[in-house]
């Protein structure tokens, strides 16, 4: 039986990806580096894929994972409706609605791969090295897969993007990376705090001896 807990971490998870989304768009500036304002929230949702996985196992992240891009496709496709249908005569803002959210195909393709990538790569190095620790030190898989997870989505992602373009620049990259990583590095204390509340109150702690890893299957 699925738990109210295990609900609510998914659709926090779920929450943070398709906000990441929607407020990408804006870049801030931190000191001399330019960043997406996503890069305050899009480590959330993995901070909450590795609470998933730690505690759940890598089976239930599997299907949230999924869960989460079928919910941001949703989303997607109806903000897409929403741009085309034809504004009221009195209504300004069409050109406001359409260049937060009016994605480019390229940039859509770009977010779902770097997405699937990082995610469950994110979610596959926790659950073997939750093995190969025999579930000692936390700390070293959260921040671990978030190297390899987050390194990847940020790869994907920019260079699919941007590539060929002016904008592209590997050192764009790095700063992804290393900002989306510090923040989950600085997460720690409250990782550990919510992956031990969840073990205790639901009893379960789920090693991924005999799991088959293959990310399509959603029903194994």
């Amino acid at each position: 039986m699925i738990s109210h807990r295990f609900v609510t971490i998914a659709a926090i998870f779920v929450t943070c990806l398709i906000t990441a989304n929607i407020i990408a768009v804006k870049l801030i500036s931190l000191g001399s580096f330019i960043l997406p304002a996503a890069i305050i929230i899009f480590p959330v949702s993995y901070i909450f894929g590795d609470i998933l996985t730690e505690v759940y196992g890598y089976r239930q992240a599997r299907r949230v994972i999924w869960l989460g891009f079928f919910c941001n496709l949703v989303f997607v496709i109806f903000a897409w409706v929403g741009q085309i249908l034809p504004p009221a005569p009195f209504w300004e803002w069409q050109e406001a609605y359409e260049s937060i959210l009016g994605y480019t195909p390229r940039l859509l393709a770009a977010s779902f791969c770097g997405y699937l990538a990082g995610e469950f790569a994110n979610s596959f190095v926790l659950a073997k090295m939750k093995i190969l620790t025999e579930g000692r030190w936390l700390w070293s898989r959260t921040i671990g897969s978030t190297i390899v997870g987050q390194g990847l989505d940020t790869s994907i992602f920019i260079t699919l993007s941007f590539v060929g373009t002016p904008l592209f620049a590997p050192i764009m990259i790095l700063y992804h990376w290393l900002a989306k990583t510090v923040i989950e590095t600085i997460a720690t204390p409250f990782t550990y705090a919510m992956v031990n509340f969840l073990k205790r109150k639901e009893a379960v702690d789920i090693y991924d001896y005999k799991t088959r890893f293959n990310p399509f299957l959603v029903s194994d």
